[in-house]
């Protein structure tokens, strides 16, 4: 996704006329790994455009140069919000239907936002809800149950030049990016093995970052299902005055799904966990 943000940035800021940043990315599963030495293909298309911001459908495929087998690497949904000049207000031109494709992503789109506006507002509410309830105090009886304790990481970057975008904004997959590495280090603390990545869910910006900004990533294991693991990653980014007070500004979190496999390629058991 590194290369991805880029790509599907072009494609927005071309609709929109104006500079364009990632609002959220609807939850993206993987169906399949790109490896070194094979080609991979990225498409995307602005499937909507509302008010001030926009869907942009995303495709990655990829290549074997060896056997010209192509394999669909994942399916996506970026929302894009347009970012006017000074006190201009933006309104999105709609989309032109070309297609009977077009049409029906175009219908499609609507009902994703629909979902995705509900989805997070019921999050929103279990949140605050827990948060009333206080504590929780569990007695775990397993007794090979592993401490999250053990599984928290954490990561400082530094944002350079090559991290951002023409607009000095921190990439979006570049903190993905950054956000798998530090997840993928908390999995393993439980596996004891390289986990695969399989879906990255309610990824959302909550703020920009900018070139030299330090970002702060805390990544734990929230749970364990028998063959698969999540892991809570949440960024905070800093600029110089925010870091010598220790005055975070919290720009991102997401929940990132991962198994791991053995040699034959059979799926391996996580081990219970203790808060």
């Amino acid at each position: 996704w590194l290369i991805v943000c880029p790509c599907v940035s072009f494609e927005a800021e071309k609709h929109a006329g104006v500079s364009c940043v990632t609002a959220s990315m609807d939850d993206i599963q993987f169906e399949e790994a790109a490896r070194v030495g094979q080609i991979i293909t990225i498409k995307a298309k602005v499937n909507r455009a509302f008010k001030t911001s926009m869907e942009v459908g995303i495709k990655v495929t990829v290549q074997d140069v060896l056997t010209n087998v192509e394999k669909i690497v994942s399916v996506a949904y970026a929302t894009y919000v347009a970012k006017p000049v000074g006190a201009e207000k933006i309104d999105l031109e709609p989309v032109k239907l070309l297609s009977t494709e077009d049409h029906l992503e175009h219908t499609l789109a609507i009902e994703r936002r629909r979902i995705r506006l509900g989805y997070e507002e019921v999050f929103q509410n279990l949140m605050q809800e827990t948060n009333k309830e206080g504590d929780y105090c569990v007695t775990f009886e397993e007794k090979d149950a592993v401490s999250t304790d053990l599984t928290h990481v954490q990561s400082i970057e530094l944002v350079q030049p090559s991290h951002a975008n023409h607009h000095g904004n921190t990439f979006g997959g570049q903190i993905m990016a950054w956000m798998e590495t530090v997840a993928s280090i908390s999995a393993s603390r439980l596996c004891r093995s390289y986990p695969v990545l399989k879906s990255v869910n309610m990824f959302k910006f909550w703020g920009p970052s900018v070139v030299g900004d330090r970002l702060v990533f805390n990544a734990i294991v929230n749970n364990t299902f028998q063959n698969s693991v999540e892991v809570g990653v949440r960024v905070e980014a800093y600029n110089c005055e925010d870091w010598i007070k220790n005055q975070p500004r919290h720009i991102n979190s997401a929940f990132l799904i991962f198994n791991t496999v053995n040699d034959k390629g059979e799926l391996l058991t996580f081990p219970k966990i203790k808060p």
